[in-house]
């Protein structure tokens, strides 16, 4: 019960981390002249984040499709989805209290 939870977690943390480095990454950078390793960069790290999001949403529900357990893998996936909107809902809290 407490993986769907940890799946979401491991999600919005890896977010919270990306935003943070990239957010330093911006003010450390600002000055930096623009070129094509830049877009390279945050196309690479949109891949990335897919698989990352993918291996995290995916994977036990996959898992359990394999085994033939069709029923725990949707709850599975939809408990996971259901956390992880959970915590959007706390970003977008934080966003207007922050504010």
């Amino acid at each position: 019960m407490k993986k769907p939870f940890l799946h979401a977690l491991g999600a919005a943390i890896y977010i919270a981390v990306l935003v943070s480095v990239g957010s330093f990454a911006g003010s450390f950078l600002k000055d930096q002249p623009e070129t094509i390793i830049i877009p390279m960069t945050m196309l690479s790290l949109f891949v990335l984040s897919a698989a990352v999001m993918g291996f995290l949403f995916l994977s036990e529900p996959l898992r359990l499709l394999v085994e033939n357990k069709k029923p725990e893998a949707l709850v599975f996936f939809g408990k996971t989805v259901g956390f992880f909107a959970c915590f959007v809902v706390v970003f977008a809290i934080l966003l207007f209290l922050i504010k």
